[in-house]
């Protein structure tokens, strides 16, 4: 096979970049088998060529049959640790990535999403409402729910939301009395504030953005004891309900007797778009990837019953839409609130490509000491976990969720690599160089554009780079007899 020269070059910096990234990973594993797993698994992810569980490892790195035991075994084994490895990603973008600062802060993007799941043993299936307006998506569904994180990495023009960690945040409350079990019994939206938290401890002080359905007063409460009592700082970019009612400062206290106000008047902030349309700045912003002619106008007020929390709100008229733009910092300007809260998108377009090319949700962990999840479960019965009262079952059904979640690691891992790659090769290479593409895309490859040259030519760039450490990890596993593929194809 004839490869183009530059094509040659751009592969084997990508070689290189891979190779950098799963080594610093060596020293999460008690094992060194449980390494070369990992390595092994994550470049799978990177070529898998169908969404049939982890078997397409086997297939598409042309492993030998005999290692499919192993291979189930490593997402249950006791010599990694999952904080571990989600410490060590957050360390490797942190210094291996090309992060976007806005100001003096990165940028973190949160949000959930829902997988539905058929499997009556799986931990942590329940039946959950789907609130997206997509005519193609039951209203229930019985599944997973996951909370996903991402940091803003790139420039613009080519900028990608690489994903930091999605972990389980609903179906397990039952069992946070168990031996051993990392479950807490907060709400999605407050282990959401906690894992950005967690990620800021590391980057730095940093910008959340968030989706409507964040802005609570119990959200603002835990942010507000975190900044407190840590070193770094996270503020909230969010949008707000079209109902919203805040208000105003309170008048300075009357001389005399009585406890002194919290709040002056209520306002409700959709009428502010009539009673105060002639305070409105209109301007040109570039939002979404497109300049736009947008109108708004910026007020702080306080927000929250019982917590009166002062938060900047900009209402924001765009062809006609009307929308309120919410921040827990003070000091943002208004155009950077509206061109911020315009990135959170970036993280839809993550969970599209995780489904679609990696295959992240594609797993099948279950347990057979798992109870049988009734679809036709009413209020207030009791839930699967809740039968469960034998230590060793409750140990079992953990390691179900310990796999699920390192599935959802190593995805992440997967798809930052090929986002990483986009990323530094903008600008010096196109999707049409990569494979056909009827419309090409503009700005960075796509992640399916790599995906695809990898299926391709990885093999062949492997012999050629037999010094690198992953091309060793893999041709040890590799069925180099051929015969096992020959029987099936006669």
């Amino acid at each position: 096979m004839i490869v183009p020269y530059f094509l040659v070059v751009y592969h084997t910096i990508m070689l290189n970049f891979i190779d950098k990234i799963l080594c610093q990973f060596e020293s999460c594993f008690s094992r060194k088998a449980s390494f070369r797993w990992f390595v092994t698994i994550s470049i799978g992810f990177m070529l898998r060529s169908d969404k049939l569980g982890v078997t397409s490892v086997l297939r598409d790195l042309a492993l030998s049959p005999a290692c499919y035991p192993s291979l189930i075994h490593f997402f249950r084994a006791s010599s990694w640790a999952l904080d571990s490895i989600r410490l060590r990603w957050f360390c490797v973008v942190k210094n291996d990535f090309p992060l976007y600062n806005e100001g003096n802060f990165h940028v973190l993007v949160g949000d959930g999403v829902k997988q539905s799941k058929e499997g009556r043993r799986m931990p942590g299936v329940k039946k959950l409402f789907q609130e997206s307006e997509n005519s193609a998506k039951p209203e229930y569904i019985h599944g997973h729910m996951f909370g996903g994180l991402g940091i803003l990495a790139g420039t613009p023009g080519c900028r990608a939301c690489v994903p930091l960690s999605i972990r389980l945040h609903d179906g397990l409350q039952a069992a946070h009395e168990w031996k051993g079990a990392p479950v807490s019994l907060a709400s999605h939206v407050l282990k959401m504030v906690g894992d950005a938290y967690c990620a800021a401890q590391v980057f730095g002080d940093c910008l959340l953005l968030l989706d409507r359905y964040f802005l609570t007063v119990p959200a603002l409460r835990t942010l507000g004891a975190l900044n407190r009592s840590g070193s770094v700082r996270l503020e909230i970019v969010t949008k707000a309900k079209k109902s919203c009612m805040a208000y105003e400062r309170p008048a300075p206290r009357k001389p005399g007797r009585g406890r002194p106000p919290k709040k002056g008047a209520a306002i409700r902030l959709r009428e502010l778009f009539v009673s105060h349309k002639d305070r409105f700045v209109e301007t040109r912003v570039e939002v979404y990837g497109k300049q736009e002619t947008i109108r708004y106008y910026s007020v702080d007020l306080l927000w929250g019953q019982k917590l009166y929390q002062e938060l900047r709100f900009v209402l924001v008229e765009m062809n006609g839409i009307q929308n309120i733009l919410a921040s827990t910092s003070l000091e943002l300007e208004p155009l950077s609130i509206i061109r911020l809260y315009s990135y959170r998108f970036r993280i839809e377009c993550t969970f599209r490509e995780l489904k679609q090319q990696i295959g992240a949700f594609c797993y099948h962990f279950w347990s057979k000491h798992m109870p049988k999840l009734s679809y036709y479960q009413k209020t207030g019965e009791a839930g699967p976990l809740e039968h469960v009262k034998d230590e060793r079952s409750q140990k079992t059904i953990l390691k179900a969720v310990r796999a699920i979640e390192m599935h959802m690691a190593l995805s992440c891992i997967a798809m930052g690599i090929l986002q990483g790659i986009s990323v530094y090769s903008a600008g010096k290479l196109s999707s049409e160089q990569l494979r056909y593409q009827r419309t090409p895309s503009r700005g960075r490859v796509s992640e399916a554009a790599i995906m695809a040259h990898l299926q391709k030519y990885f093999s062949l760039f492997m012999e050629k780079r037999p010094e690198l450490r992953i091309t060793q990890i893999i041709q040890e596993q590799q069925d180099t007899s051929g015969i096992y593929w020959d029987s099936l194809a006669s």
